[in-house]
Formats: C-alpha cells, structure tokens, sequence
C-alpha cells in the first residue's frame, strides 16, 4: 500500500477545520469554566459585520478596583469549552492565563473571545491590504473563491476597534491605553491579529500570531498553486516591510511548529523575521519561535499558550 504524506494529511485535516467554520457564529450556549467566569455578550451588534456572540473571561478575583488588560482573541469559540468545540480541543487559555496571574508573571489581565466568520472566515481575517499588493488576477481570484465576495478584514478591524473595545472598556474594569491592550489568534487568526497591529498602533500595544498561515490560500484548495504559493506571501512581506510599528514600540510574537501544515510556514517565517531584524528590533519586542513536532491545532496552541501569554503581559 502506497504511504500517503504526512504533510497531506495535514492539509486534509485543514480542509475539515474549514469546513466546521461555515457553522453559525460562535458557540450555541456560553462556554463553561473551571476556573474564574465567562461573560456572553449575545448577538453583539455591528454595523461593519455580522453580529455574533462575544464571551468575556474574567478572573476568580476580578474586582472592579482594579485595573486589567484585555487580550483580544480571535476564533472565539475553540478558547475556552473544548467540550463545546467541533474537534472537542480547546486553548485553554483562561487556566494558563490564571496561573500565570497567580504566579505572578504577568499583569492581570482579561480575555475577550471574538467568534469567527464562519463562511466569511478567510473574508474577515485575510488583510484587505495584501490583497491590494496583489497581482490583479490573483486579488480576483482570492476575493471570488475564498471570501466569496466580500473582503471584510478592514471592516472587522472596525468593529474591533471602533465598536467592539469601547463596550468592553465601558462594561469592565480595563486599561484602555495601548500598552493595557492586546490581539491574538492562530493560523489566519494570526494573520489578521499582526494586521490590526499594523493598522492601528495607537490601539494596540502587542500582537501575537501563533502558526501563522502565510500561504493565504484556503486548505481545501488542493496543492499549492502560483496564486496561492508566491503571490499572496510576497503582498503580505511588502505591506509588512512598509506598514509595521517602528521598532521596539509594540510587542510582536510570531511562532510555528513541524507538523502538518505548519510544516509549510519556515520558509515564509524567516523572510517575516528578516524583515523585523532590517527594522530593529530587538528581542524585548519581536520573539519568533519554532516547536518541534507541534502541529497545526488547538491542542498544540493550548500547550504552549503560556509562552505568548507571557511575552505580551509580562511585567516589567
């Protein structure tokens, strides 16, 4: 019997993970904890894009006297309730975040989970302007197939900005500045957390992107293609080389592993790097790191979760 490679595997396994995004948004009920509390802000409103749910994570301690950051998260429903999520594995955030807290490595902090797209996943999450230093044929191509003709990363980054953090400084006892607030996510949820860095630096103080997909092309494409295998990752080194906060302003994490479909992203990694080291930055602000034998999952985000975590709120 022919072996079937491991790295199509993974791409197999993508195209399911994509596939469970044309779920509604968000998950069902509110997400259950073990530790501190969930908060659902149901149906938030938007005038950008579509409602959706929004569960706030506090601490067991959270006390309105005190002051604490926000970590904005992307992919909202697979943070917290691994019971609840498609492939039954969660982040887990809130446990490493808790025990970072209680250990004292970090500054309190709150977590915001912000559901995805569902079918308009890659439309929110794939920076409108990459795609505009894209060739035009591949832009046409991208904007038709993957965000079904709606780009709407630029519209999301308003909800977030304009809408999204306003109610949650309002409602919560939070520190408002840059330097309190903070974005994350995985895979193009990383990409469009380093995208809002990028956008709005006078918001945000720090992003982190972990298993970043670079290559932009939806899994359940099939094999790279010159549209989706060059194009789209040289549009996103271009903006990045132009539009990145100056150096040591913001804090900027970038990570991949070995397995599955992070086995396609070093090569793309190191130009991003490279890019960030021409700049001059140094390692109190840019941390890119490689795990071996990691893969492309939640279960592989929850395990080194901490690592991030930490590099953003960490205390001076």
């Amino acid at each position: 019997m022919k072996r079937i490679n491991p790295l199509f595997l993974g791409i197999l396994m993508m195209a399911a993970t994509s596939w469970s995004h044309s779920a509604p948004l968000g998950l069902p009920t509110q997400p259950v904890v073990s530790v501190g509390r969930i908060e659902r802000l149901e149906n938030f409103p938007s005038r950008f894009v579509e409602a959706r749910p929004i569960d706030v994570w506090l601490p067991s301690d959270y006390s309105a006297a005190k002051r604490y950051a926000v970590i904005y998260m992307q992919d909202g429903e697979g943070l917290f309730d691994a019971g609840q999520a498609w492939n039954k594995q969660a982040w887990n955030v809130h446990l490493a975040l808790s025990r970072l807290m209680q250990d004292g490595k970090v500054q309190d902090a709150i977590v915001v989970g912000i559901p995805n797209g569902a079918k308009y996943r890659y439309s929110e999450y794939y920076p409108d302007k990459y795609l505009s230093l894209a060739p035009p044929d591949v832009r046409a191509d991208y904007v038709h197939r993957a965000q079904w003709d709606r780009p709407l990363a630029d519209a999301y980054l308003r909800f977030l900005v304009e809408e999204l953090k306003p109610a949650i400084d309002q409602r919560y006892a939070t520190r408002r500045e840059p330097a309190g607030s903070f974005i994350m996510g995985s895979s193009m949820g990383g990409m469009i957390s380093i995208y809002a860095l990028c956008e709005y630096p006078q918001v945000f103080g720090g992003a982190a992107a972990l298993s970043t997909h670079w290559v932009g092309r939806p899994s359940g494409w099939g094999p790279p293609e010159r549209l989706q295998n060059a194009s789209l990752p040289l549009a996103a080194f271009t903006y990045l080389q132009r539009h990145l906060p100056l150096a040591n302003t913001h804090r900027v994490y970038m990570d991949h592993g070995s397995a599955g479909l992070d086995a396609i992203y070093g090569v793309h990694q190191k130009i991003v790097d490279e890019i960030g080291r021409e700049m001059g930055y140094d390692s109190a602000h840019w941390q890119s790191r490689f795990f071996e034998g990691a893969g492309h999952t939640e279960a592989d985000w929850s395990a080194r979760v901490e690592i991030p975590l930490t590099f953003l709120l960490g205390k001076p």
